[in-house]
């Protein structure tokens, strides 16, 4: 043990007052070799007997025949690579497939979507023929390959006939998302009959490759900074029809003539318009948990520094002390949604304030 402390003593002492030169100098055993390369010749290339057959052989890292400066000394600094911008730029409009159906997901609201996918079609030539903004659906006339952008029927490879395409929009899973449906029929030239819309697309080819046309123009769009209309944003998820009555017990409800999805997006909407605060949601059990003594307007805002000094923003204890949670309910009944508010699962808002909260979303559904 004294003999291996004694060896590193006399290690330590030659270091010293040698150098590590030896170690990690230029000539030294751990010496830096990141620009060997630079030395780097070109040998002959491996030779095979004339009577053997061999794929061509390649150099997998061939020296590039001009060099700047060859001739170049020293060491030198390999440069960091340039960051890939593109790849930080998430696009806004996605494709999604599954076994047997393809869509586009849009980090945008439907409203904003129904209105830059329809402009989408108009731009290349199809005419509306109907349009349900209640349902989020809108369908083409039936149009000849004269009668679109020629870039389309090449890149459809539609022949003659014609053509119509239905589109949907729905509420994606997130909230402020969509998803983007799609099918197309084609029926002869000569021929006036209506065609059915099928349960499975009639050219899966086509319908993929019209997704992503489209999927390529709203993308654009977006870049070119296209936005809808608010005539189009108000009248998507808007109930045709907002009434507000009684149940048989009494209790205020508020009913919509609309389906679920769009029920409940419209509700949203009318509760951040109300300027209540909605604390959390659950989609799939159909509540939005509010508290009623709160804004919708800043629930994080933080306080300033005079109002800390002075006590002017209350603080968790009081927001706390003074809340009034409710759930507002959206209930799908048949083809009519009804909106109530409890104040759990099994006990009912006062009438007074079921009263008060329903005619403040009726305001603003109208």
């Amino acid at each position: 043990m004294k003999r291996l402390a004694g060896l590193s003593t006399l290690a330590l002492i030659i270091s010293g007052t040698s150098g590590c030169g030896w170690l990690w100098g230029e000539d030294g055993y751990f010496r830096d070799r990141g620009s060997d390369y630079l030395q780097a010749q070109q040998v002959p290339p491996m030779q095979v007997p004339g009577d053997v057959e061999l794929r061509p052989i390649e150099p997998l890292l061939p020296i590039p025949q001009q060099v700047a400066d060859s001739r170049a000394t020293g060491e030198y600094e390999v440069p960091r690579p340039q960051r890939l911008v593109a790849a930080e730029e998430a696009s806004e409009y996605t494709l999604q497939t599954s076994e047997d159906a393809r869509w586009l997901v849009a980090m945008r609201a439907p409203s904003q979507v129904w209105a830059a996918a329809r402009q989408f079609f108009t731009d290349n030539g199809f005419q509306i023929a109907e349009e349900r903004p209640q349902t989020g659906e809108f369908v083409t006339a039936w149009q000849t390959r004269d009668q679109l952008s020629p870039a389309l029927v090449r890149n459809l490879g539609l022949g003659e006939g014609e053509t119509r395409v239905r589109v949907r929009v729905e509420p994606g899973v997130q909230r402020d998302t969509s998803e983007i449906f799609l099918v197309s029929v084609q029926r002869p030239a000569d021929s006036s009959a209506d065609v059915a819309w099928p349960d499975t697309p009639a050219n899966a080819e086509r319908d993929r490759v019209l997704l992503d046309e489209l999927q390529a123009g709203l993308n654009n769009s977006t870049a070119q900074g296209g936005s809808a209309s608010l005539l189009a944003e108000r009248e998507f998820d808007a109930p045709s029809r907002v009434t507000l009555s009684e149940a048989g017990s009494g209790e205020p409800v508020l009913q919509l003539d609309t389906d679920f999805n769009r029920g409940w997006s419209s509700v949203g909407r009318a509760l951040a318009a109300s300027d209540i605060l909605v604390e959390d949601l659950d989609r799939s059990l159909g509540v939005y948990y509010v508290n009623l003594a709160e804004g919708a307007a800043n629930p994080d805002e933080k306080p300033g520094f005079f109002s800390r000094l002075f006590g002017g923003t209350p603080d968790r204890e009081e927001i706390e002390a003074r809340a009034e949670r409710y759930q507002v309910r959206v209930t799908a009944v048949g083809d009519k949604v009804q909106v109530t508010l409890d104040k759990d699962l099994d006990t009912v808002a006062p009438a007074e304030t079921s009263r008060r909260v329903l005619n403040m979303l009726k305001d603003n559904l109208d």
